[in-house]
């Protein structure tokens, strides 16, 4: 989901906002996490009060105290610190923000938590299920109560970008005609010199005879002397971008001539 949020400064931010699948993932993840913790801390109380023969009153408040610990004190704790970056929010590249995109405060962090004693641990998160799936940012009670959203901060990662034209075919460049490639042609041999390096030999020898034919019939000269199909390949998507690249800058020239134009009149 592509969200717009305005900051206070009159901002505009494009963030996602994480949808009901991921957030209930990363809740799983922390419960199991601070379950494992809860379950080591109650044994070690156990201990101490079996070894100081504490009378039942006192094991109960201990008890109590280790129940606190896991609900409500632990959670603040790491949601404050890591400014709402939890174990499993960390784990599905999640983040808590405030709804103007900005990082939490502790105050945030303790609405969420306090919110969430009820909300996720008393009704084993039943409510926080049904408020988020109810929602456009998929918020909680405590969301909403604290005026902060999860968002999906783990940016994918950008491709390498595509080489120049290859120094063998500069000359070939000044003269060629590349402006007939289909678009779906251009996609598919774009697809095959990224991929070229994984590709089984025989695979990458048949796609790219195949891709290298059809190239042949938009473009125009064929390759150079001594030039490899992959080579060609590369010289001509290099000189196609560069080519529709110069267009968008005559156009976006033109279009802030017109703009200075109009402004003066």
């Amino acid at each position: 989901m592509q969200d717009h949020t305005i900051t206070g400064e009159a901002v505009v931010l494009n963030l996602r906002a994480a949808n009901f699948m991921p957030r209930l993932g990363a809740a799983l993840l922390d419960a199991l996490v601070y379950l494992i913790c809860w379950g080591f801390l109650v044994y070690g109380l156990a201990q101490f009060t079996s070894r100081f023969g504490l009378d039942v009153a006192a094991t109960q408040a201990v008890m109590l105290l280790a129940t606190i610990l896991l609900v409500f004190i632990v959670p603040l704790l790491v949601e404050g610190c890591s400014h709402g970056r939890s174990l499993g929010k960390l784990a599905f590249g999640l983040r808590v923000v405030r709804d103007d995109g900005g990082t939490i405060r502790w105050r945030h962090a303790f609405t969420r938590c306090l919110a969430g004693v009820f909300e996720l641990w008393m009704t084993f998160g039943s409510i926080a299920v049904l408020s988020s799936l109810f929602n456009k940012h998929s918020k909680r009670l405590g969301d909403m109560m604290a005026g902060s959203y999860v968002i999906i901060s783990r940016a994918p990662r950008l491709p390498a970008p595509m080489p120049d034209v290859p120094p063998a075919m500069q000359q070939w460049a000044q003269v060629a005609d590349v402006g007939r490639i289909p678009a779906g042609l251009a996609s598919q041999t774009n697809s095959l010199i990224r991929n070229s390096a994984t590709m089984h030999p025989s695979a990458l020898a048949t796609v790219s005879h195949d891709v290298y034919v059809r190239l042949l019939e938009y473009v125009t000269p064929g390759p150079p002397a001594g030039v490899d199909r992959m080579t060609f390949m590369v010289g001509v998507l290099a000189e196609r971008r560069n080519r529709d690249a110069e267009v968008l800058g005559r156009q976006r020239d033109r279009r802030d001539r017109d703009a200075q134009y109009l402004l003066r009149q």
